[in-house]
């Protein structure tokens, strides 16, 4: 295509928001106006089934729950009076609530204010969090956000290590829908251990944001905690930012919550119109469909021109990957769907994967996000005329340009500046997109099973792990594994055995391992 033509392409397909500032230009996907007619039944329907999805159908039917991350930042779509009063009451209890901890009226035992927090949660109870902190939180936040994400104790230690000095004025939030969920439950447990051992009361630290009666609340009521905030069961983890998950951590740390929720209705406003031309999220689960011939054959590769959003592409990787990637259809065919996820930031990948993007394996297409403004104030010159702002937006087109040339299809995505209602807007934006994706593919969005198999199979590894240790400290000589695996019941899973001795050993467990360790089967096993 002549460089006449394709700037008549990019007219004719960018999109627009005024009251936004928003552009989305898809010109770069190279479909063409027939696949855009094949595709319009099924916008149809995508479109139908968000309407109705929006009013309070049951979207999810495996949990036979509602999905309504959308009522979050307007409230009056909410399908009960009751619903409606709940979010806009929750939400100023959280703006008071904030301000009471930021100016000092709550304080801690022993210190005036409160200077840092710990978040501990996993999944959509932490990405979220973690990429709004890292976008929007101040040069100097009223509060200092710390994040506990993982079950790791060197990460734990490496957290509390750097607060020991504050641990006293330092707030702890746990994250967990259910309270039973294992990792933000063990980061609990730990703190509270860090804690105990400072000589402090984690009740007058620590603020349950969980579903009302689940363990954690229960835990946080029992023990007068400082504060519990709810959780809803029509929220799903990965769409809860605007919910009390991410509004609390974000209100804390002085970001402008009520920006964040007016930029997302805004998009919602935007994403609701019936026409793909001229609704941005239709237009991404066009140019997505397009890329993988709807069957996700292309990864999306995220690339965010500002360092604020470096973070963006991993919460988007949750968002993307755990609402599409689907053994089985709505119809119970199995499609094995989904769209693989991954970026850093620009200009730091030119000097990185580019090179493969350019000229090695086509099985991708690319996302830029452009951030309009360079910086607050002016610029110095780089050189004569030249701003380092004007590097890298130059980074950008050229690469843009350099990555068409050679058939690699890209969508950008811009914004006028990073701040709270513009990072509103994109998480609305892709919400909204990942939807329509899946009723494209026809797909559940709101569930991921995967993810509850892999809980379910670590809970059975544990569960061999105490088999395991009881049959060492009833044995009185050393056991093959073969041996062990045998009196533990479990013959068929000698390197499940193997596993959890061999890390119970590198951590001084109490287990004894002699033999060859590079030839397992002959290692003899003892407890000490």
């Amino acid at each position: 295509m002549d460089a006449t033509a394709l700037w008549q392409r990019y007219q004719q397909w960018l999109y627009f928001h005024e009251g936004l500032g928003f552009y989305l230009d898809v010109s770069r996907m190279r479909f063409d106006d027939a696949f855009v007619k094949g595709l319009q039944p099924k916008f149809e329907k995508a479109f139908a089934d968000m309407a109705e999805l929006e009013k309070g159908a049951i979207a999810n039917p495996d949990e036979n729950r509602m999905v309504g991350h959308y009522w979050l930042r307007n409230p009056k779509l909410a399908p009960t009076p009751e619903i409606e009063t709940e979010i806009v009451e929750t939400i100023e209890q959280i703006e008071v609530f904030a301000e009471k901890i930021r100016t000092g009226a709550i304080h801690p035992p022993k210190a005036t204010r409160f200077t840092d927090i710990i978040s501990i949660g996993i999944g959509g109870s932490a990405l979220g969090p973690e990429f709004v902190a890292d976008a929007l939180s101040p040069e100097f936040p009223p509060l200092k956000i710390h994040f506990i994400d993982n079950s790791d104790p060197a990460g734990i230690d490496r957290t509390l290590t750097h607060l020991r000095n504050n641990l006293a004025s330092t707030l702890v939030l746990v994250i967990s829908k259910s309270g039973g969920t294992p990792e933000p439950r063990n980061g609990m447990i730990e703190v509270k251990k860090a804690y105990a051992g400072h000589n402090l009361d984690f009740a007058n630290y620590a603020i349950a944001i969980t579903m009302p009666g689940s363990k954690l609340d229960e835990t946080a009521k029992s023990e007068n905690w400082l504060a519990r905030f709810p959780m809803f069961d029509w929220v799903g983890g990965r769409t809860s930012e605007m919910s009390t998950v991410g509004l609390v951590p974000a209100a804390l740390q002085g970001i402008d919550i009520r920006a964040m929720l007016d930029g997302a209705k805004e998009m919602d406003d935007a994403t609701r119109i019936p026409d793909i031309k001229q609704n941005p999220a239709a237009l991404l689960a066009l140019s997505w469909y397009f890329a993988g011939n709807g069957r996700g054959e292309k990864d999306m590769v995220v690339l965010p021109y500002k360092d604020s959003l470096l973070l963006f592409s991993r919460y988007l990787q949750q968002l993307v990957m755990e609402s599409l990637g689907k053994e089985k259809d709505l119809d119970g065919n199995v499609v094995h769907q989904g769209i693989a996820v991954y970026g850093n930031k620009g200009s730091t990948d030119q000097h990185a994967y580019v090179q493969q993007l350019r000229e090695g394996v086509a099985n991708f297409f690319v996302t830029f996000i452009e951030v309009l403004e360079d910086r607050k104030g002016s610029s110095p010159e780089i050189d004569p005329g030249i701003t380092s702002g004007d590097y890298l937006s130059g980074f950008l087109q050229g690469t843009r340009q350099a990555l068409y040339e050679n058939q690699r299809d890209s969508i950008t995505v811009t914004i006028p500046q990073v701040n709270p209602r513009t990072v509103g807007a994109l998480i609305a934006l892709y919400d909204r997109a990942v939807g329509f994706y899946g009723s494209l593919v026809n797909v559940n969005a709101y569930h991921q099973p995967g993810v509850e198999a892999g809980k379910k199979a670590a809970a059975v590894i544990l569960d061999l792990q105490k088999q395991v240790v009881e049959v060492l400290h009833t044995e009185k000589t050393p056991l093959s594994l073969e041996e062990v695996a045998q009196k533990a019941g479990v013959s068929d899973q000698i390197e499940a055995v193997y596993k959890i001795i061999r890390h119970l050993h590198a951590n001084g467990r109490g287990i004894v391992l002699q033999g060859n360790f590079g030839e397992p089967s002959s290692l003899k096993i003892s407890a000490q």
